[in-house]
């Protein structure tokens, strides 16, 4: 096999690998042979690595090291590669859940949904509850609340938008770096708008005049896409609205800004050179997550109750889970990718970051495309959360092995979500093998490294590196040396894991993981101007996302609780294609039963929107 390589592995046939509890298949940790490196010693990795002859030997023996070569490269596999993750319709019956007609407007998908929630909280309550007092009382502000604020006249949403902007820059200078960019006054002229109709009685939607950010990814006028660098927005001009941001607008929503990312999306910390890297809101000495940690911060803030952000590694759920909110990444097809910026094009999709499951159900509902019915784009469920503890028969898969391969306090709140559930609602646990996990992840990213590179080939190759951040150049050098047979053979592997998928979810209607293998690490400042390389704690970050991207599945983060340090915990729910009414309603059963359990806590950079006095 050469110089720098030993045999690859040799899979035997799909249907012939044991996927109950008692398997044999063994389960393989992320193998990580790197130390951090920031400062001074990225930009001498990124110059090695960018030499010719030196940086090929550097990067094969990496690749050898992390198992690329034995794993992907050089393994012998049955299967015929599956270039795309499309499901076709399957008619498999979901639980309490309102069917919607064909060609409804996003306004009347906002009705719809609304008419599934359960009852809001009274205004005193609701009002107590976010008062300054004990911990345990904290909520979030929600799309309802604002709704109901700005009918009843309590307040405009012109009101809100300028203690919004007080708040970013208030966040600015804390450097939080929440944002690329905010245009006030295009902010005011929505929320203007918003308010005349209000006064009018006629709001377009409950989403009418709630902010929402959205991160640098997607088209927002009047606004570039960046993508997180200083030099795409020039190289790349924005046209239009993306198909998910129209579609909020015409329900009213009042677009905030572009939310900052980690840079090409090519990182899970959300440190970026550029543009300043995004701090959390429970505690802005640690890393938000990425890649779409400025949506996540900005939700976990108070800014706003929804936020868009994109997902092609786990880059909604993850920053999600670190921030204490909502990450939702619907079925691969169920939204529209036009207007997202083609960074890796069979794995990445706009996802919704929320302040509550209530909330992603009402956003999921405003911007889900329905333009192309068919199979490829079946019909629109709607979970009637109101009947949620009515569902007795829900079956939750969970591989022992890989559920327990994070941290202590990431285990035991996980484990005790379970358990809740279990109690109130009755639902079972079955244990499974979830076979070639380590696999899948460095297939992932043999894929998402390819299409990444294809896709910015045309400005890639004629730019000064210098425009780049050190660690992007890193990981696109890495992308670079990956070949046709490595992406073919990643392919194969996705072909395996949906058959290992579609036979688990014969037995249960969702995988149960946790979200990420650790919890928020701290942000140092020798990666502040340079990025950083964190090889181990970014694997324990997308330890548990890869299937929702690689194989196109619906997947949900929901908070339960948090670590010692008083840091966020999320559990996640993977789900069959399609079945995004079960995973809202199962994502609902989680946060009613954490919260009830367990306190709420406010992040130490938060700002409430609805009851500062101006």
């Amino acid at each position: 096999m050469g110089l720098f390589r030993s045999p690859g592995k040799v899979y035997k046939p799909a249907a012939e690998v044991d996927l109950g509890p008692g398997s044999d298949e063994h389960y393989i940790s992320p193998i990580v042979r790197a130390p951090r490196v920031a400062g001074l010693l990225v930009k001498f990795q990124a110059w090695v690595l960018e030499t010719p002859v030196l940086g090929w030997i550097v990067l094969t023996v990496l690749k050898r090291d992390n198992l690329v070569y034995k794993l992907v490269s050089d393994a012998e596999i049955p299967e015929p590669p599956l270039f795309t993750a499309t499901h076709t319709w399957r008619d498999i019956p979901e639980q309490n859940v309102r069917p919607t007609k064909p060609g409804l407007s996003p306004p009347e998908r906002v009705q719809e949904a609304v008419g599934c929630l359960p009852a809001r909280l009274p205004e005193p309550e609701a009002a107590a509850a976010l008062a300054d007092g004990p911990a345990s009382g904290f909520r979030r502000w929600t799309v309802r609340d604002f709704h109901r604020a700005y009918s009843s006249g309590q307040t405009t949403p012109a009101m809100v938008a300028r203690r919004f902007l007080a708040a970013v820059k208030e966040c600015s200078d804390l450097e939080m770096g929440l944002f690329i960019s905010c245009d006030a006054a295009d902010v005011m002229r929505q929320a203007e708008d918003s308010t005349r109709r209000y006064q009018q009685g006629a709001p377009l939607s409950a989403m009418d005049g709630v902010l929402v950010a959205v991160k640098d990814e997607l088209d927002c006028l009047p606004y570039p896409t960046t993508g997180g660098t200083r030099w795409l927005g020039a190289a790349r001009r924005c046209a239009a609205d993306a198909a998910c941001v129209a579609q909020l607008r015409a329900c009213g929503a009042v677009m905030a800004g572009k939310a900052n990312m980690h840079e090409l999306g090519a990182g899970t910390s959300g440190i970026n050179a550029h543009h300043g890297s995004t701090r959390n809101p429970y505690d802005p000495g640690r890393v938000s997550g990425g890649s779409s940690g400025g949506s996540a911060a900005a939700v976990c803030a108070g800014l706003c109750p929804v936020a868009l952000g994109a997902d092609g590694g786990g880059s909604v759920r993850m920053p999600a889970a670190l921030c204490g909110v909502v990450g939702f990444k619907p079925t691969a097809g169920r939204l529209s990718n036009s207007g997202l910026l083609p960074l890796n094009w069979t794995v990445g999709m706009p996802g919704i970051l929320a302040a509550t499951v209530e909330d992603a159900l009402i956003a999921y509902a405003a911007i889900v495309d329905q333009s192309k019915p068919g199979p490829l784009q079946p019909e629109l469920n709607l979970p009637l959360l109101t009947c949620t503890r009515s569902m007795p028969s829900i079956r939750l898969a969970k591989y022992a092995k890989w559920f327990d391969d994070s941290s202590e306090d990431i285990r035991s709140l996980c484990g005790k979500a379970l358990r809740m559930l279990h109690a109130q609602y009755g639902w079972e646990t079955v244990e499974v093998t979830v076979p070639e996990i380590e696999e899948m992840r460095l297939a992932h990213y043999v894929t998402m490294g390819s299409e990444c590179t294809a896709s910015l080939a045309k400005y890639l190759d004629n730019m000064d590196r210098s425009e780049i951040g050190w660690d992007v150049r890193i990981g696109l050098s890495a992308y670079r040396s990956f070949s046709s047979r490595d992406y073919l053979n990643a392919q194969r592997l996705r072909s395996r894991q949906m058959y290992f998928h579609e036979k688990i979810f014969e037995a249960a209607d969702a995988i149960v993981t946790p979200m990420t293998g650790v919890t928020a690490y701290a942000l140092q400042d020798d990666a502040l101007r340079t990025g950083e390389l964190d090889y181990i704690s970014g694997a324990a970050l997308v330890r548990y996302s890869i299937a929702g991207n690689f194989l196109g599945l619906p997947a949900i983060t929901v908070p339960v609780g948090y670590d010692r340090g008083g840091l966020p915990v999320g559990l996640q729910l993977i789900g069959r294609p399609w079945s995004e009414a079960t995973l809202l309603h199962l994502a609902h059963a989680v946060q009613e039963a954490c919260c009830a359990a367990g306190e709420r806590r406010k992040p130490k950079v938060h700002f409430d929107l609805l009851l500062r006095e101006d």
